[in-house]
C-alpha cells in the first residue's frame, strides 16, 4: 500500500492524474473512505513542501475593485467582489478544483425525471457569522433576492427559468421550474447566489454577513477589505488564514512590484509584457491556467453601425487574432471564434471553421453594407482585461487594411464597469469560463439576459436556447448547442478574438492543491483553499 501510495502522490503532484483519479485508485486498492478523501489534499501540500496549517495574514493584489462596490452579490461585477464574496459566503454547491459539481451548503439534491423540480437538503449544524443557523428560509429569500421584474441583480436572468421556490421545512428547499434543466445544480455555484441570512423574510444582503471561511472585519470599496478567520466555520479543512487583505491595486505595474517586494502574497491577472521580471524571482511561482476565460469586444446590435451584421462581420474579419495571440497573450491562451464555448467545453463544435483574418472580405462585407470605408470608436481601458488597450490599439492597425478606421477611446479604469461597459456602443470586456454551454450562453446571449452586452435578440437563438436545456437526448443537444454557436460566430454581436489563460503570481510561501480553472485564484476561493506554507 504505501509503494501504491507513493506512486499516485507522485503522479497528482505533477499533474498527471486529478484528485478524483487518486480518491478512486486509492479505494479500489481497499483503502478506507477517510483515507482515501484525506490524502490527495496532504499529497499536493506535501509536494508544495508542507502540510496546510493555520495562521498567518494572507494579502491579495487585484487588478479591479471600484468606489462603487457593495456587498449585494447582484452586483458583483469583477474579481475583486468576486473573491471577497467567496471568502465569507457559502453557496449551495461549489465547483471543486478538479472541476467537479459537489455539495456545500446543500448535502444532497434530487431531481424530477424530467429535471423540472428540484429538492435541496440542506447540511445540519451550519451557521452564519451572527450565530443564526442557515435553514431554507435563508435560501429561499437568498434567490428571491435576484427574482422578480424589479431586481437589478446580474442573476435575474440566470433564475428566469424558475417558476416557483418552496420551503419544506428547516432543511430542504424545493425550486420548480417553467421547464427542464438538466444542469440547474450547476448554477446554484454562481458567485452571484451565496446563501444570506433571512431577516423579515428578505435576504440581508448588505451587511456581509455570511457563513464562510471568513468574517467581515472592515470594507473600504474600491481599496481595500479585511476578513478575519470565521473560528465556527464547518469545514475543517478549508479557513487556513488568521486573516485576509483583498487590496484593489488597479495599476499591474504597482501590482507586479509589490509581488516583487514582498508586499503582497499573489496577485491576479500578471501583465504578460513584463512576466519575465516574476518569471526570474525564484520566490515566485507563476500559474497559466486554461479556463474558458476569454476577451471580447461586444457591440450594442441596437446602435448604429452595429445595427447591420454586415459591419459587424466586417469587423470580425479585419483583426489577426493570430497575431494578437502571440503579441497581448504571449501564448497563454488560443485564438477564439466569436462565440464563448472553447474546446474544453462538452459541447465543443469542432466542425466550425475557424475565422481567419481577411482584410479583403472585410471589404466584401463592408460593400454589403454600402460603405466604400468605416470610422466608428471603440472604448478600452485596461480595467476590462490587462492589455485591452494595446488590444484596441493594434486591431486599429490591422482594421486600416480593410479600410475601417477605428478610434480608440482611452477610458478611465476606475468606473468603467458602471459608466462605458454596456453604455458605450462597443467596449471591452472579458468573461470566465463558465461549467455549462447553457450557463455561458444564458447569461450573456440570452434575450433579456441581465448581462446581454450586445443587447442581441435572436429568435432562433432564443428557441435553441431554452429546448436545449430540456434536451435529455445528448445527441440533439449537441447539435442545438452546434447551431447556437454558429449563429453567434456568424450573427451574433460579441467579437470575440481571444480564449486567454488566468496568469497568476503566487508566492512559494503559499500552498495550494491543484488550481481550480473555473475561474481565476482558484476558482476565487484562494482566500478559503490556500495556505502559508
Amino acid at each position: 500500500m504505501s509503494e501504491l501510495i507513493d506512486d499516485l502522490t507522485r503522479r497528482l503532484v505533477q499533474g498527471r492524474i486529478d484528485r478524483r483519479t487518486f480518491m478512486l485508485s486509492m479505494l479500489a486498492a481497499g483503502a478506507g473512505v477517510a483515507m482515501a478523501s484525506a490524502m490527495p489534499g496532504i499529497a499536493l501540500a506535501q509536494g508544495k513542501g508542507a502540510v496546510p496549517k493555520r495562521g498567518g495574514n494572507f494579502k491579495l493584489g487585484i487588478s479591479t475593485g471600484s468606489t462603487t462596490d457593495s456587498f449585494d452579490p447582484g452586483t458583483y461585477g469583477d474579481n475583486y467582489m468576486q473573491s471577497v464574496g467567496h471568502s465569507i459566503h457559502n453557496y449551495l454547491t461549489e465547483i471543486t478544483n478538479s472541476g467537479e459539481l459537489v455539495g456545500e451548503l446543500a448535502q444532497s439534491w434530487e431531481a424530477s425525471p424530467d429535471a423540472k423540480v428540484w429538492s435541496f437538503k440542506l447540511r445540519q449544524g451550519v451557521e452564519f457569522h451572527n450565530g443564526k443557523t442557515v435553514e431554507a428560509q435563508d435560501v429561499a429569500a437568498s434567490l428571491e433576492h435576484h427574482r422578480g421584474v424589479d431586481s437589478k441583480s446580474a442573476a435575474n436572468s440566470l433564475l428566469e427559468p424558475v417558476a416557483s421556490i418552496q420551503v419544506d421545512g428547516k432543511d430542504r428547499v424545493i425550486i420548480t421550474l417553467k421547464s427542464g434543466n438538466a444542469d440547474f445544480p450547476y448554477l446554484m455555484s454562481d458567485y452571484h447566489l451565496p446563501v444570506m441570512p433571512a431577516k423579515d423574510g428578505k435576504a440581508d444582503a448588505l451587511s456581509g454577513i455570511g457563513c464562510g471561511a471568513y468574517v467581515l472585519e472592515s470594507f473600504n470599496p474600491g481599496v481595500k477589505t479585511v476578513v478575519k478567520r470565521n473560528p465556527n466555520y464547518w469545514k475543517s479543512d478549508r479557513g487556513w488564514f488568521d486573516s485576509v487583505e483583498f487590496l484593489v491595486i488597479g495599476d499591474v505595474g504597482a501590482r507586479t512590484n509589490a509581488m516583487i517586494t514582498g508586499e503582497i502574497h499573489a496577485m491576479n491577472q500578471c501583465d504578460l509584457k513584463t512576466l519575465h521580471l516574476l518569471q526570474r524571482n525564484p520566490a515566485i511561482e507563476i500559474a497559466s491556467i486554461n479556463g474558458g476565460q476569454h476577451y471580447s469586444l461586444p457591440m450594442n446590435t441596437t446602435a448604429a453601425p452595429f445595427t447591420d451584421n454586415n459591419v459587424r462581420m466586417a469587423l470580425k474579419h479585419a483583426i489577426d487574432r493570430k497575431a494578437l495571440l502571440q503579441t497581448i497573450l504571449r501564448g497563454h491562451g488560443e485564438v477564439a471564434n466569436d462565440h464563448p464555448i472553447s474546446s474544453g467545453y462538452r459541447y465543443f463544435s469542432s466542425d466550425i471553421p475557424q475565422r481567419e483574418y481577411d482584410p479583403e472580405k472585410a471589404r466584401f462585407y463592408l460593400k454589403q453594407a454600402g460603405l466604400s470605408s468605416l470610422k466608428v470608436d471603440l472604448s478600452a481601458a485596461d480595467a476590462a482585461f490587462p492589455g485591452s488597450v494595446d488590444t484596441a490599439v493594434l486591431f486599429k492597425e490591422h482594421a486600416a487594411k480593410a479600410g475601417i478606421d477605428i478610434n480608440v477611446v482611452r477610458e478611465p479604469n476606475d468606473g468603467y464597469w458602471k459608466n462605458v461597459w454596456m453604455k458605450k456602443p462597443w467596449s471591452m470586456d472579458y468573461w470566465g469560463g463558465k461549467p455549462t454551454a447553457d450557463w455561458a450562453f444564458s447569461l450573456v446571449y440570452g434575450k433579456g439576459a441581465s448581462w446581454n452586452e450586445t443587447f442581441w435578440d435572436n429568435a432562433q437563438f432564443n428557441s435553441l436556447l431554452l429546448s436545449a436545456r430540456s434536451e435529455l437526448d445528448d445527441s440533439k443537444r449537441r447539435e442545438m448547442y452546434a447551431q447556437m454557436q454558429r449563429l453567434l460566430r456568424d450573427e451574433g454581436g460579441a467579437l470575440i478574438p481571444l480564449f486567454a489563460n488566468y496568469v497568476d503570481g503566487i508566492s512559494k510561501n503559499i500552498g495550494h492543491e491543484t488550481l481550480a480553472n473555473n475561474w481565476d485564484l482558484d476558482g476565487l476561493r484562494a482566500a478559503e483553499r490556500w495556505w502559508f506554507a
